[in-house]
């Protein structure tokens, strides 16, 4: 099969997975996936409850986008923080910023991190950091690490949860262990907090005790929150403030945000109280799929981590990516049940991953709904 042929296929089984999507029963259902129309819909139904809308737009940063910044702060106990449009920039400007106070622009972080992954190397080819990989263990650094890694580094960047290793987290005995073994070092820490809206949970702790381990914490509005897109850089006053001219002279001095910002307001009000209960279902889907796997013979599968330190998690089955991928596709055309709604992703010859969601759409499922569509799902499977 030529590269091309390929591609078209792959692109077909998605073309049909974004029409099912709609109308097929889910386990999330996430905005971004939405219409123009129904995202603005949305918007203008929550925004009147979220922030006076007579109230004067903002302009480069000011009324709406401040009460925001405000608004973060509080909830995470910093001095202050700073909007940014996006969350690469984000971190670039917190951790240069954190360069220059330390004069070691060396920043420790694992290697599934998501700067390392997933923003083609910015870190070095935009802000003069270097990255250093403490591990590529799929978890997070552990104290012994840190105090043993064997060159010196300004910052240590921690991501919580670490998504690529199945949104794991370490319990708060092991992050308070690494963070103190890092300022054992004279190092800054620094959280990569994209997804650190739902880790109250597994970690035990508010987000404002969680925040206070660290000297600064970003955050996104729409990865779990919903919104249309937009970070925040939260910590000291006096660097925040440093953080907003560099955010000037990265181009996110934007002239006006309301749209994000007031998104971003509703995801504080309506998603950030229901992320417990999500991360709760998300256990009784996990230990559903193991069991409908189990009733339909299927001789391996992997549900990672067993017990889902978030609302989301990995599933590993032993066949080609494209396999699953049509499986889980003619599941929702014949059924209207797409039980695993994102890609699949090859991880070695003849097995492949995906990525679980769960949010208000899969609180409607039973462990027994469950149960039933992972078995008919394996049904749809090629024999081993």
């Amino acid at each position: 099969m030529s590269d091309a042929t390929e591609q078209d296929e792959k692109r077909s089984v998605r073309e049909r997975r974004a029409a099912v999507h709609k109308q097929a029963r889910v386990l999330s259902r996430p905005g971004l996936r939405g219409t123009i129309r129904e995202r603005l819909e949305q918007l203008m139904e929550a925004a009147p409850e979220v922030y006076d809308l007579d109230e004067q737009a903002d302009l480069y940063g000011d009324r709406i986008v401040a009460r925001l910044e405000e608004r973060v702060a509080a909830l995470l106990g910093t001095e202050a923080a700073a909007f940014f449009p996006t969350g690469t920039m984000a971190q670039q400007v917190g951790l240069r910023c954190w360069a220059a106070r330390t004069g070691n622009p060396t920043v420790a972080l694992h290697a599934l991190a998501h700067p390392e992954v997933h923003e083609r190397n910015a870190f070095s080819q935009v802000s003069g950091l270097r990255p250093v990989r403490v591990t590529s263990e799929p978890r997070l650094p552990t104290a012994a690490e840190i105090r043993d890694f064997q060159e010196p580094f300004g910052t240590l960047m921690l991501e919580l949860p670490l998504r690529d290793a199945g949104f794991v987290l370490p319990t708060w005995e092991e992050l308070t262990e690494v963070v103190e073994a890092a300022r054992e070092r004279d190092a800054v820490v620094h959280f990569d907090g994209a997804r650190l809206w739902e880790s109250t949970v597994r970690l035990g702790r508010s987000l404002e005790e969680i925040a206070a381990l660290a000297d600064t914490v970003y955050v996104s509005f729409y990865k779990s929150l919903g919104g249309f897109g937009g970070a925040a850089l939260a910590g000291p006053g006096t660097l925040i403030e440093e953080a907003k001219t560099w955010r000037h002279r990265y181009g996110g001095m934007i002239a006006q945000q309301f749209p994000t910002v007031l998104s971003a307001l509703a995801g504080l009000d309506r998603e950030l109280p229901r992320l417990p209960a999500y991360v709760r279902h998300a256990g009784v889907v996990a230990t559903a799929l193991r069991e409908g796997f189990t009733a339909a013979g299927l001789p391996w599968a992997r549900v990672h981590p067993e017990e889902p330190h978030t609302h989301q998690f990995q599933v590993w089955l032993p066949y080609g990516a494209d396999v699953l991928e049509e499986a889980a596709v003619r599941q929702a055309e014949e059924t209207s049940v797409l039980l695993f709604a994102g890609g699949w992703h090859d991880g070695g010859p003849g097995l492949a991953s995906t990525e679980v969601t769960v949010d208000s759409a899969g609180l409607r499922w039973t462990a027994q709904d469950v149960r039933a569509a992972a078995t008919d799902f394996v049904t749809r499977l090629p024999a081993p």
